[in-house]
């Protein structure tokens, strides 16, 4: 039964029993894991506040490759969220990063790209001042969103129709602006304004020409460096319902938090 320990992200919890809980944690070397955290609802426990939710943690635990669930031992809290918590939009992104985390990771695969995300979006929230702004918010959650899906390997072609194959980006005849794109559940892309048309497609919505750039700007910069002069409550609000509606058809469930944060983010 050999000892490990990881610079971990705590997920969720879950009570067991009377006194314990099973901790959902993604570490930075062995990936998503489940563990018991005994005695962790007493008042006086050795884990005090480390196992709140996307708290940074040193976490030591026991694994037998038989079980499911590690035997955590202890946790020393590295960085905690309650400077973030005091902010209601804050609150509802961080609920957001962990239900999105929770489901996308499989489990015991390590992924530190995906940690170190989180760890990138956590810090970006507190950068500049402590006045938690939409547009900070809203610039945080679209970064994770794209970030996620890329990571997973969901995040398709943003510049190719996915029905015939046109670049999004050629001009149109009409006006001379870039080609109109459009997204709708169950498709795996994009869909130039003809092809949206065809029987069959369904619902769409549009995914503007800004919001495919700023995803462009996203990919190749980190969050801090992305561009924030004229970010709106609005801004990116398109592109978010899209990787929101890939996360959803990959995790074949609705997430909880996805209308609650873009109110958030919008209200």
């Amino acid at each position: 039964m050999p000892a490990c320990v990881s610079e971990a992200l705590v997920l969720r919890t879950y009570p067991l029993k009377e006194a314990d809980l099973v901790v959902s944690f993604l570490a930075r070397d062995q990936g998503k894991l489940r563990g018991v955290a005994k005695r962790a609802r007493r008042p006086k426990s050795a884990f005090g506040s480390g196992l709140e939710r996307l708290s940074h943690v040193r976490m030591a635990y026991f694994q037998r490759e038989t079980r499911e669930l590690v035997n955590l031992d202890s946790c020393e809290l590295i960085r905690s969220q309650f400077d973030l918590v005091s902010d209601y939009r804050a609150t509802v992104a961080l609920d957001y990063f962990a239900e999105v985390s929770e489901q996308m990771l499989p489990a015991a695969e390590p992924n530190e790209k995906f940690f170190r995300l989180l760890v990138a979006v956590l810090d970006s929230l507190r950068a500049a001042d402590t006045t938690m702004d939409r547009p900070r918010v809203s610039r945080a959650v679209t970064y994770f969103s794209l970030w996620a899906v890329r990571l997973s390997g969901w995040l398709p072609e943003l510049h190719v129709c996915l029905g015939c194959g046109s670049a999004l980006d050629e001009p149109e005849s009409r006006d001379g602006g870039p080609e109109r794109a459009f997204f709708g559940r169950s498709r795996a892309g994009l869909l130039c304004g003809d092809c949206r048309r065809l029987p069959g497609v369904g619902s769409t919505w549009e995914l503007s020409a800004e919001s495919r750039t700023i995803a462009g700007e996203m990919l190749r910069l980190p969050v801090l460096q992305v561009a924030s002069g004229g970010w709106t409550t609005t801004t990116a609000a398109d592109l978010r319902r899209f990787l929101v509606q890939q996360i959803e058809e990959h995790v074949e469930r609705r997430l909880i938090t996805a209308p609650m944060m873009e109110e958030a983010v919008q209200g």
